[in-house]
């Protein structure tokens, strides 16, 4: 057994660290207002950091076929705690949203650990079968009925950011594992048939379409959030205006320390930052891929697609957003935004990956 990879290692100290560096940035305005004081947000995200640290180094010293053991208990753990937050005095809402448990003490995203939790029961899942049957009844069926059950209970939260990064990353699991692309394609047409319900469900989401296809409409309403990220990418120019040194994150652009996090990004760092960042990520989707394609079994392989997929899609899915090619969803950026679940989960799944790496 070898070493953990090192340039995993060193790619995500990367990641963490402009995290930590652009959250001190971005919170200062609305630390302030909400707290009196400068750095409470850059505090708490620090104590998620080295929680997620310490999970990084636990789930890099288990062995990586553990997680095939429990990996129907821990999907089943990560749906209840789904359910959990439609219940009264335990779910928390914000925004509209059902999306937390409240343990007063601290606040959890149930959807970031079912992220991690079905990527482990899907690998396992393809790994029992290898996918040698690949009728509809054996393969296909299932399939779609756990992404739906998934889906139902992602929509009532509402949380569609999340099962758009959920959905992509099942389906390419399923491809690596050897599904059909006919089957694959006909999945795709019925999520858009779905999504197309869905947004007609929710007069904010057709007006979030309709902002989207026309971005300078209603600029002090719906287009309000993407306009100033356009503010701010654009005036970082070419080597941005410095860190620290950004003016929309003073009460100008919505959730800036959230899913807008990556404009103050491109703000105060210019198209210089932003494209080294991209360079860090993409360099992170290399070695997922490179660690993932030199794991002892198949099982490893899957798991570790799966998890480099997760992180990367979602990034990918958030930057977009932000610039305008998607319309703007709510997750937020991987190892960069505010939010102790989702730090916790991401550090958790490098760990897994680096276990895998010293098994290659």
């Amino acid at each position: 057994m070898s070493k953990v990879d090192q340039p995993l290692l060193f790619i995500t100290a990367i990641l963490i660290l402009t995290g930590i560096f652009i959250l001190s940035s971005a919170s200062l305005a609305i630390s302030q207002k909400n707290f009196g004081i400068t750095y409470a947000y850059t505090m708490r995200h620090l104590i998620y950091v080295f929680i997620g640290i310490a999970a990084a180094f636990a789930a890099q010293a288990i062995p990586f076929g553990f997680w095939k053991k429990i990996a129907l208990p821990l999907l089943i753990f990560s749906l209840i705690l789904l359910s959990l937050v439609f219940l009264p005095k335990i779910g928390f809402e914000h925004g509209g949203a059902k999306r937390w448990i409240n343990l007063y003490f601290i606040t959890i995203q149930p959807a970031e650990i079912l992220k991690f939790s079905l990527i482990v029961y899907l690998a396992s899942w393809l790994n029992t079968r290898k996918l040698e049957e690949k009728s509809l009844n054996r393969m296909f069926v299932p399939f779609v009925i756990i992404i739906g059950l998934v889906s139902i209970l992602l929509i009532l939260q509402p949380d569609i950011g999340t099962l758009g990064v959920i959905f992509i990353t099942s389906c390419f699991l399923y491809f690596i594992g050897g599904g059909k692309i006919s089957q694959l394609l006909s999945l795709f047409m019925l999520g858009l048939v779905a999504l197309y319900f869905i947004v007609q469900a929710a007069p904010y989401r057709t007006e979030r379409i309709k902002t989207f296809l026309n971005q300078n409409q209603n600029f002090m309403g719906s287009g309000y959030q993407i306009n100033q990220s356009f503010i701010a990418l654009g005036s970082g120019g070419i080597l941005g205006r410095g860190l620290g040194k950004g003016i929309q994150k003073y009460n100008y652009l919505p959730e800036s320390i959230g899913d807008s996090i990556f404009a103050v990004l491109g703000e105060e760092t210019g198209f210089l930052g932003t494209l080294i960042f991209l360079a860090f990520l993409s360099a992170f989707l290399w070695r997922g891929i490179y660690i993932s394609k030199k794991s002892p079994d198949f099982f490893g392989m899957l798991l570790g697609f799966g998890l480099t997929a997760g992180i990367v899609s979602q990034a990918t899915i958030n930057i977009a957003a932000i610039s305008g090619l998607l319309p703007l969803t709510g997750i937020p950026l991987p190892f960069i935004s505010y939010g102790g679940s989702a730090m916790i989960i991401n550090l958790a799944s490098v760990g897994v990956l680096l276990n895998i790496s010293k098994h290659s």
